[in-house]
């Protein structure tokens, strides 16, 4: 059996393709449909530039619909709606064990859906989707809350709470700076941080769009030429969300003395560090893959009492049938699909 799967085939090329249908392997396999599939900033820079060997499935945010259980699978039904972690993992290894599926020991480093990292498992623009272990990795959606405004909790939502979670859990008034770079991701930061009734949150960004965005959201927002620009003051928690190294450096020198930076760049090279002046200052740094099926539960619980609303950063929804167009040449926001699977 076939059937379509969305494909990078190289810098400005992306296509439906048909690819064979996953089917069950193992005991404690589950067959997902997905149904609303996010657009990560990644996923764009994949498109653009397809800086890993082509061809390769998109797409690693998405809420799908279970189709298909293996016999060892007691929790799952046909019907039930999941979040799909981006990341593959099984579950019950050390590192799983430790609250850390994004660095699962049973799978090949960067395993994940939608790269050819770590193996291909597939993408979650897929028609059909095999999750491994998947009563241990997939997480239920709650009933009222809709698949569109879930399906960042894959990635990118359950990463901006994660980022900035532990420091305002314990002071809501903790100074956080927020470096923005990416297209919705520092946006997102700022939507979780007012959501945690986080009451300083500061955003800086080269775009002026983003900028207004952040102000709208409810940042104290500055529009910086460079990220060489002085920023006043030092902060409890920054957070990069620039993927430039320079916008790295700003986050890590704006944080103060004891403070922690986060950083949710993706570089596929090493990027320089201002080694030095963190050190003196004694910065915790924080960076790694998303561990999603943990955090993802919090998330959907704050989705669904409306504490958490993504909606006004997701563009959409659009039909699963416009990805390719739109993913040349995406609108502002977080484009979500879905389509006649829905």
């Amino acid at each position: 059996m076939a059937m379509r799967r969305l494909t990078v085939l190289g810098p400005g090329r992306a296509e439906w393709r048909e690819a064979p249908a996953p089917r069950t392997r193992e005991a404690s396999d589950v067959l997902v449909r997905p149904i609303a599939s996010a657009v990560c900033d990644l996923d764009r820079h994949l498109v653009r530039e397809a800086p890993l060997e082509p061809p390769y499935a998109l797409g690693h945010e998405a809420v799908g619909e279970v189709v298909e259980v293996g016999d060892a699978v007691g929790r799952l039904k046909p019907g039930d709606r999941v979040v799909i972690p981006c990341h593959v993992s099984c579950g019950e290894c050390e590192e799983c064990a430790r609250s850390m599926p994004g660095a699962c020991g049973a799978v090949p480093p960067f395993s994940a859906y939608g790269t050819p990292t770590g193996r291909s498992w597939g993408g979650l623009f897929d028609e059909l989707v095999r999750v491994p272990w998947g009563e241990r990795s997939l997480v239920p959606v709650p009933p009222g809350v809709d698949a569109v405004r879930a399906a960042a909790c894959s990635d990118n939502l359950v990463d901006a709470y994660r980022a900035v979670s532990p420091t305002l859990s314990g002071d809501r008034d903790a100074s956080v700076l927020i470096v923005g770079g990416t297209p919705t991701f520092g946006l997102l930061t700022v939507l979780v941080c007012k959501a945690l009734g986080g009451t300083a949150v500061h955003y800086v960004d080269r775009d002026a769009h983003s900028v207004e965005r952040a102000t709208a959201l409810g940042a104290a927002a500055t529009l910086i030429d460079s990220y060489a620009e002085p920023i006043p003051g030092r902060h409890d928690l920054t957070v990069d969300a620039s993927a430039h190294p320079r916008g790295l450096r700003r986050a890590l020198i704006s944080t103060r003395p004891g403070g922690t930076c986060v950083s949710r760049s993706v570089f596929l090279s090493d990027p320089p560090l201002p080694y030095l002046e963190i050190y003196s200052s004694g910065v915790t740094f924080v960076t790694g893959p998303p561990h999603i099926t943990p955090f993802a539960p919090e998330v959907l619980r704050l989705i669904d009492s409306e504490t958490l609303d993504p909606t006004p950063l997701i563009s959409g929804p659009h039909h699963y049938d416009e990805a390719p167009e739109v993913l040349l040449d995406p609108p502002a926001g977080k484009p979500v699909f879905v389509g006649d699977r829905r």
